[in-house]
């Protein structure tokens, strides 16, 4: 999917006297950024102007958000588990664990209202500073109020309950009333890195990329792309046509997507296309029609190459197998 990177920023936090007591956190969930799961959304640095910019300028944030997302690659993955830890040392606030997995949508909007966290908790660090995590499933949360919690304490999984439209983790940090990112804690980032994080390995800034690669028989539902069960790992050799798609996120408006599709007897398939829409996710997918009897018998490969401005930010492949 991509590389991961991290750049530590211990040193330059305690030059700042301002944040001198404020807690360093680790990565909240278990998983590995770039591989395992991928960070969707940031704190929305202009909240009230009416419009939307993450603290490296990009537009990975919507309007008011007021979190780090930390999303996983899709809903199967959630229904294997995948453990909320805690990012610092601290005091359970308060837990909420009684909401279902439902998503946001017009039928759940009004259950959801007022309780857009869905099943969480918050831990107190000390000195006005807390933590809160949102969106966790349903039953799983494995902490109480007033525990005392060490960094990397399991709290419960991954989740999909509140006002939450794919599976993922929300991870807000605050001193007192005010929002802080912990990418820019002190409002300094100038559309890059801040100079002062508060993360004990600061993630790297990931502006888009791929999510998922699949082969199908046919364009599938996006519905079925963020469950998990789009791509067939075996196709017939009578399959109605051979589809090669992609699933990716925080794309923009000139972004190219190459597909390209090899197998035996010299098949090779070509497709590429420039997005027209900056989105949050998106998938696209191409593939040829079944012209003769059957597919060639043996294994194919589906690559996939994201580019923007001439430079490749995502790239991915996967194989396909045309059994007797």
């Amino acid at each position: 999917m991509w590389r991961r990177g991290s750049l530590l920023g211990l040193a330059a936090l305690f030059a700042s006297p301002a944040l001198a007591e404020a807690p360093l956190f680790a990565l909240p969930l278990d998983c590995s950024l770039g591989e395992t799961c991928y960070i969707q959304n940031f704190v929305d640095t202009l909240p009230a102007e009416g419009r939307v910019s993450d603290f490296a300028c990009g537009p990975l944030s919507y309007d008011g958000h007021k979190g780090t997302d930390f999303a996983l690659l899709n809903r199967a993955q959630m229904a294997t588990g995948v453990t909320v830890t805690a990012a610092a040392d601290g005091v359970v606030r308060g837990t909420r664990d009684e909401m279902p997995d439902t998503g946001l949508s017009s039928a759940t909007e009004a259950m959801i209202a007022g309780r857009e966290c869905g099943n969480g908790l918050v831990i107190d660090h000390g000195d006005g500073w807390v933590s809160q995590y949102c969106h966790m499933k349903l039953g799983s949360i494995t902490v109480s109020k007033g525990q005392t919690v060490k960094v990397g304490d399991p709290l419960g999984q991954v989740g999909l309950s509140g006002r939450s439209e794919f599976p993922h983790l929300h991870f807000t940090v605050r001193q007192g009333e005010r929002v802080i990112d912990p990418f820019d804690p002190e409002d300094t980032a100038t559309c890059g890195a801040a100079d002062q994080t508060l993360w004990a390995e600061t993630p790297a800034y990931v502006a888009g990329g791929l999510i998922g690669l699949g082969f199908a028989s046919t364009v599938p539902e996006f519905d079925n792309i963020k469950a998990g069960t789009a791509h067939k790992a075996s196709l017939s050799r009578d399959a109605g046509a051979l589809v090669l798609w992609a699933y990716m996120f925080g794309t923009r408006s000139g972004d190219s997507l190459r597909l390209v599709i090899s197998g035996p007897e010299g098949f090779s398939f070509e497709h590429d296309t420039t997005l027209e829409k900056t989105q949050a996710l998106s998938f696209r997918a191409a593939g040829k029609r079944l012209r003769t009897e059957s597919w060639p018998i043996g294994a194919y490969q589906g690559l996939a190459t994201l580019t923007r401005k001439g430079k490749i930010i995502g790239t991915e492949a996967i194989s396909l197998q045309i059994a007797p």
